[in-house]
C-alpha cells in the first residue's frame, strides 16, 4: 500500500537556521518522535531505529536511511528510508523530498513531498487510515523541526528577535518524547475524523 503526501509547514525562524537542521541527518531523525540514528555505515548511509510505545508495551523498528541528495544552494534534501519491525511482520519505506523556502528575515517554510509504502500488518489499516496516520506523524515532525530551527538561532549566533521563543523552543526540544506514542497518534486521528465528520454537517 502506498500513500503520497505534500505538505507545507511554517517555521518561525530564519531559513539559515532551518537549513542548519535539515542538512543534519541526525537532527532530522531527532525531529521524528522515537527515531534515533544508531550507526553511520557509509557515505550518506545510516542505520537507525524507531521506538513505538503502545500502553505499557514497546516495539522497535530497525532500518536504513540513504541521503540521496543535499543541495545547500537550493536548501533541498532528498532521502530514502526503509525498515521493518523487530518481529518481521510489517515493513515500511519512505521517500522524502524537502526544502526550505525563505519568507522573510525571520520566517521560512518547510515544504515536503513524501511517498510512504507499507507492507504486512500495517497494510491492513487501509489507505485512508494510513494517510491520516502519516499526516499526524508529519505534523509532529514539523512541530519538532520548527522548535529545533528556532533553538538553532542561538547556536548559529544569529540575531534573535524573540529570546523567550528561543528559550521555549529549546525547552520543548529537551522534553521531546523518546518514543512515538501509538495511543496518542490514534487518538489524534480519531479526533480529526470526528472533527471532519461534524464539521461537514
Amino acid at each position: 500500500m502506498e500513500v503520497k503526501l505534500e505538505k507545507v509547514f511554517p517555521v518561525a525562524a530564519p531559513s539559515k537556521a532551518a537549513w542548519h537542521v535539515l542538512s543534519d541527518i541526525r537532527a532530522v531523525a531527532g525531529c521524528m518522535p522515537g527515531a534515533d540514528i544508531t550507526e553511520e555505515v557509509g557515505p550518506n548511509q545510516y542505520k537507525g531505529t524507531v521506538k513505538v510505545k503502545m500502553g505499557p508495551a514497546s516495539a522497535a523498528f530497525e532500518g536504513q536511511i540513504d541521503v540521496l541528495g543535499l543541495d545547500p544552494d537550493k536548501m533541498e534534501m532528498r532521502l530514502l528510508g526503509k525498515g521493518q519491525d523487530n518481529k518481521g511482520t510489517s515493513g515500511a519505506s519512505m521517500e522524502l523530498d524537502s526544502r526550505i523556502v525563505a519568507i522573510d528575515a525571520g520566517h521560512c517554510e518547510l515544504r515536503g513531498a513524501s511517498t510512504v509504502a507499507v507492507t504486512g500488518k500495517f497494510a491492513n489499516f487501509g489507505g485512508r487510515m494510513m494517510e491520516q496516520v502519516s499526516e499526524q506523524i508529519l505534523k509532529q515532525f514539523a512541530e519538532n523541526f520548527a522548535n529545533r530551527a528556532i533553538a538553532a538561532q542561538a547556536e548559529l549566533g544569529e540575531p534573535i528577535a524573540d529570546h523567550k521563543a528561543v528559550a521555549e523552543a529549546s525547552a520543548k526540544v529537551a522534553l521531546q518524547p523518546k518514543e512515538l506514542s501509538a495511543f496518542a497518534l490514534m487518538f489524534a486521528v480519531i479526533r480529526n475524523w470526528f472533527a471532519r465528520l461534524f464539521g461537514s454537517t
